[in-house]
């Protein structure tokens, strides 16, 4: 019997958010497989979950993401808003003047190295670099339209092994798009401005008022009826959307629809804030952090479950530095490096109900995460996951000893005590024989995890010996994260094309190829002190400071509900050896 495919829809709110969206996309198209008479093994994951099969005008199929993708104005750079699938060709006549036209046309913007060569694949030309044979020019040419055409420009630019260095030309996240994305897919918010000091989204009560628009509104409905109503299964909904500016108010609109339109839907909501903002200032700061108190009280109350994602150190008014990765050198504050991290760690997260076996769908996952009010998680990712060539998980699991190999993705730490109120573990990339230790017969096991008999046990047995009365789903597929241009080679030389720990350090000019990575989605203890951090840094805001950002749209008692229910989230995640850093005075008031 073939597996039901359950279809997710994804919303991309917000300039930052489509950074890790692209990415995010990208990395889904690496790891697709268009060919059904292709040697490999079937896929671990079921692709059709997030990508739609469609047919353009001109009759030819397309593979494109199921998704709708928000922005504003002057966001979009050299990506036209309807796209480029369904265009006819013909040049449509609006007027009736028989008269001499003059016309003047805006130079369009220039396109950096990466879309050129996309350009020249989608007309069948060859690339300046790599062995691109006329013969595969000519299926790329015939086959130019939608997903169905990256099966032969994924394989020319792996085979041009061609090093795009974007980190300097890379404005917007339509830059290093390479997905084609359906006309109803993105959806421009022409009010507000995406660059210039003058008429920017701001505050969380010029989103709130965008969603109430009727314009906007009649716009998004129309785009979720669309892709929706052709579902067969749908399981629900994900979310990504900036934290820190006026997408969280249009985010906190956009949910609540999500959850009275389609009840009993997943909605898994992902807030993502960037480790700096450009052109920033002590006013423009301030904003950022009621934007994120606001957005996570509203977000989380109106999806199954919320989560943080960003590399910041923490959402108050000071931060600790941001997260790094031992085996990674990226710019953290650059977006084109942090999204792609960020979006690697997510794609990982999400393979439990992407999974053709052995997944669950959404609503599982939040309920074994949210529960007694707590529909806040925590994510935490090891990217890549430290493996040395030649050895086992055991080896490398066991090699951590009291510590944990996954580095904090939602401005939280990790408490260490092995308090944990749930937890998702989900393990890619490494091979079945190399999870378990291959002991000669007679040879005494130097540690627990040697004598497990499957991969999800040795993972299971880890994770429960640092959080030994957690309950805890474990996950495993053997396909690796794919990267293929135009993700940043972001790696250090340790690592081997296959993203394993390697004795000898790569060729300067050797791309990584794929990398295995270690993910937890945790409910935690450890969200207690940022949620904390983040409550008294905005209860302790003047409201005089905050007269501009009242007027915006945001009442006061609006913003005093806000806190005191954030106040009453941060007691949520108390754990069970830890005082309250809120006094005793206000536990007793509580």
């Amino acid at each position: 019997m073939a597996n039901v495919c359950r279809e997710v829809v994804t919303l991309q709110l917000g300039h930052f958010s489509n950074y890790v969206g692209t990415h995010w996309w990208n990395l889904q198209d690496a790891a697709l497989c268009y060919d059904p008479d292709s040697p490999s093994p079937p896929s671990e994951l079921l692709s059709d979950v997030l990508f739609r099969e469609g047919v353009t005008l001109g009759g030819q199929t397309t593979y494109t993401p199921r998704l709708i993708t928000l922005d504003l104005k002057g966001s979009l750079s050299t990506l036209r808003q309807e796209g480029s699938l369904y265009e006819t060709g013909k040049e449509v006549r609006t007027f009736t003047w028989e008269g001499e036209v003059m016309t003047h046309k805006e130079s369009p913007p220039a396109k950096n190295s990466f879309l050129q060569d996309l350009d020249r694949l989608d007309e069948g030309q060859l690339l300046p670099e790599g062995d691109f044979s006329a013969t595969q020019a000519q299926e790329s040419k015939a086959l130019s339209a939608g997903g169905i055409a990256m099966a032969t420009v994924n394989a020319s630019l792996e085979r041009a092994q061609k090093r795009y260095s974007l980190e300097g030309s890379v404005r917007v996240w339509s830059d290093f798009l390479r997905v084609h994305l359906h006309p109803r897919s993105m959806m421009v918010i022409n009010e507000y401005n995406h660059d210039g000091e003058t008429n920017r989204l701001e505050a969380f009560g010029q989103g709130e008022a965008l969603c109430r628009s009727a314009t906007v509104l009649e716009q998004l409905e129309d785009r979720l009826h669309f892709f929706v109503e052709e579902c067969d299964y749908l399981q629900g909904f994900q979310v990504l959307c900036d934290l820190q500016d006026g997408f969280s108010g249009l985010g906190s609109g956009v949910t609540e629809l999500l959850h009275d339109s389609y009840g009993g839907r997943g909605i898994f909501t992902w807030g993502l804030a960037p480790v700096r903002h450009p052109d920033t200032s002590p006013v423009k700061d301030l904003y950022h952090l009621v934007n994120s108190a606001l957005g996570l009280v509203s977000l989380s109350n109106h999806s199954s479950l919320f989560c943080p994602l960003t590399l910041k150190g923490g959402l108050g008014r000071c931060p600790a530095p941001p997260t790094s990765f031992p085996h990674l050198q990226f710019d953290s504050s650059l977006w084109y490096h942090s999204s792609a991290v960020l979006a690697a760690a997510l794609d990982t997260m999400t393979v439990p109900y992407r999974q053709t076996q052995g997944g669950g769908p959404m609503w599982q996952l939040s309920d074994a995460l949210a529960v007694s009010g707590r529909k806040v998680a925590a994510a935490y990712s090891a990217l890549p996951f430290p493996m040395m060539l030649g050895t086992s998980l055991p080896d490398a699991l066991s090699s951590y000893g009291d510590s944990l190999p996954w580095r904090p993705l939602s401005a939280c730490g990790e408490l260490g005590d092995g308090q944990s109120f749930g937890q998702s573990v989900t393990l890619r990339g490494v091979e079945a024989q190399s999870l378990v230790s291959a002991l000669a017969p007679g040879t005494r096991p130097s540690t627990p995890l040697h004598t497990c008999g499957s991969g999800e046990e040795v993972l299971a047995s880890f994770v429960w010996r640092h959080y030994p009365s957690t309950p805890v789903a474990v996950h495993w597929i053997s396909s690796p994260c794919k990267l293929t241009p135009p993700f940043p080679q972001i790696f250090s030389p340790t690592l081997g094309v296959t993203g394993l720990l390697e004795p000898s350090p790569r060729a300067p000019q050797t791309a990584v190829g794929s990398v295995p990575v270690l993910s937890s989605l945790q409910s935690t203890p450890a969200l207690h002190p940022c949620l904390t951090d983040l409550w008294r840094a905005t209860s302790a805001q003047d409201p005089r400071r905050l007269a501009s950002f009242l007027g915006a749209g945001t009442e006061q008692g609006d913003l005093q509900e806000a806190l005191e229910d954030l106040r009453t989230l941060v007691q949520c995640y108390r754990g069970t050896l830890e005082p309250s850093p809120l006094g005793s005075s206000e536990d007793e008031s509580d």
